[in-house]
């Protein structure tokens, strides 16, 4: 049967708005993809973060290659701004900033893009990161290191297993020179009757002559004071301790694996976690302002009994009766 002219033109429009109402079908049941940003001073926070926070992000609901892109960006601190700005034309749904250099640079470059600290090592209200910690109030979220304080505790419990220690370095990067961290790990050497002797290095190609220096200064134990840098090169610092007969406390209870006599500091799955679920609510609609930032709850004491007995010391019952895992 032929249609006349109007019929076909009726037959055509009602085509186009079938093809119309279902492109309008698909558009709306497509997935959303989720952009989220890694800015790091470390190469070694980014593993972690992969390997940690990334299954529990997948498991909320937000997997890598189905609707969540990874866009990692990794330097030394003074290309950070730089590399946040490389974020930033990514358009990207939120970033986690790791330290509070890479959280400053996401700022600047992106200045309404929801950022979550993992971890924060400065106090976030002095840093100017949040009105509270219950109500953070602007763009920034996360987790509060206590950095200062662990720091302190770590000397504390590095003099009780090298007693006999009356001249403690501590190792921080070049650009921590003025951070509250050796102040508060000079005031608790001060409490324990020990002389705290501070080292910088600015890149690892400084860690020889660094620890050359330690030697010469007569230092009889060593704290690598919290910092990402430092963490990514955990068996590189082992080794010259090692070479340098020296005990070493590190950040992580993960470190003494890598070498270190004694690690301590909070249980980093958790914490990943913890930051897997600020992506998750922010992605879900959530303000980063209205999501306080949270501190650690639990935390890892690990020895290493391999390293003592090649240092040839005795680690006392009161340490080894506190430790969560004895590397034997």
């Amino acid at each position: 049967m032929k249609l006349g002219r109007t019929s076909r033109c009726t037959v055509f429009i009602f085509g186009l708005l079938l093809s119309l109402t279902s492109l309008g079908a698909f558009a709306q049941t497509a997935p959303k993809v989720y952009h989220l940003g890694v800015l790091s001073p470390s190469s070694g926070t980014v593993e972690r973060l992969r390997r940690l926070m990334l299954p529990e992000l997948a498991r909320l609901g937000f997997a890598e290659g189905d609707n969540l892109v990874l866009n990692v960006e990794a330097g030394p601190r003074e290309e950070l701004p730089r590399l946040a700005r490389s974020l930033a034309a990514t358009r990207p749904d939120a970033v986690i900033a790791a330290s509070g250099p890479a959280i400053r640079a996401v700022r600047h470059a992106a200045p309404t893009v929801p950022i979550i600290g993992g971890f924060i090592g400065e106090d976030p209200i002095v840093a100017g990161f949040a009105s509270s910690l219950a109500h953070p109030g602007g763009t920034i979220t996360g987790i509060a290191m206590l950095a200062p304080e662990l720091d302190a505790k770590r000397l504390l419990l590095l003099h009780e297993a090298v007693p006999n220690s009356r001249r403690i370095a501590a190792l921080a990067v070049q650009v921590s020179r003025d951070a509250p961290n050796i102040a508060a790990v000079k005031e608790a050497a001060d409490r324990a009757g020990v002389e705290l002797l501070p080292f910088y290095a600015a890149s690892r190609d400084d860690y020889p002559s660094v620890f050359a220096a330690m030697r010469s200064a007569g230092a009889e134990a060593l704290e690598i004071i919290s910092a990402p840098e430092l963490y990514t090169d955990a068996a590189m610092l082992a080794e010259l301790a090692a070479e340098t007969r020296l005990p070493t406390i590190c950040e992580w209870a993960d470190m003494a694996q890598s070498g270190c006599l004694l690690g301590y500091g909070p249980d980093l799955a958790e914490l990943e976690h913890r930051v897997a679920s600020y992506v998750a609510r922010i992605f879900r609609g959530a303000a980063p302002g209205d999501l306080p930032i949270e501190r650690p709850t639990h935390f890892q004491f690990a020895v290493n009994l391999k390293i003592a007995k090649a240092l040839g010391l005795t680690v006392p019952t009161a340490i080894l009766a506190r430790a969560d895992d004895v590397i034997e």
